[in-house]
Formats: C-alpha cells, sequence, structure tokens
C-alpha cells in the first residue's frame, strides 16, 4: 500500500480560512510551522476535498525550507 502522505492532496487551514491546498503532508506541516512562526490561530491540516468545503482557496504556495525560517 502506497502512502498518501507524499500526494499533493493536503491543505492548510487557519483561523482566517483556507491558506494552501494542493500541498504534500511535509509541505503542508512546514507551512504550518511557517504560519505558527507568524502568530496564526487554528492551524491544521486536511485533505484538498475537505478543504472545497471553504471559498477562497490559493493556489500552491512555495514553502520555504526549515534552514531558512531560523
Amino acid at each position: 500500500m502506497t502512502s498518501d502522505l507524499g500526494a499533493e492532496k493536503w491543505a492548510v487551514l487557519s483561523d482566517r480560512g483556507c491558506e494552501a491546498k494542493r500541498l504534500t503532508y511535509e509541505e503542508a506541516r512546514r507551512l504550518v510551522h511557517r504560519l505558527t512562526g507568524e502568530g496564526r490561530h487554528g492551524l491544521c491540516i486536511v485533505t484538498d476535498r475537505a478543504a472545497r468545503h471553504l471559498s477562497s482557496v490559493p493556489e500552491k504556495q512555495s514553502i520555504p525550507k526549515i534552514s531558512e525560517l531560523a
């Protein structure tokens, strides 16, 4: 069985709504880490299918490397 974690099917939600979609799970995890550092609240990772229920979903964002966050 192949893992879905590497598939671009994950989205990041915050208290402001959907932050990004079409991410791998690792990209989503990095975005959550970055947004936490910016003081964003209510962050969670869900599938794109779940995120479709929200409006204004931006396209895939460029996620900085962890080394760039320091």
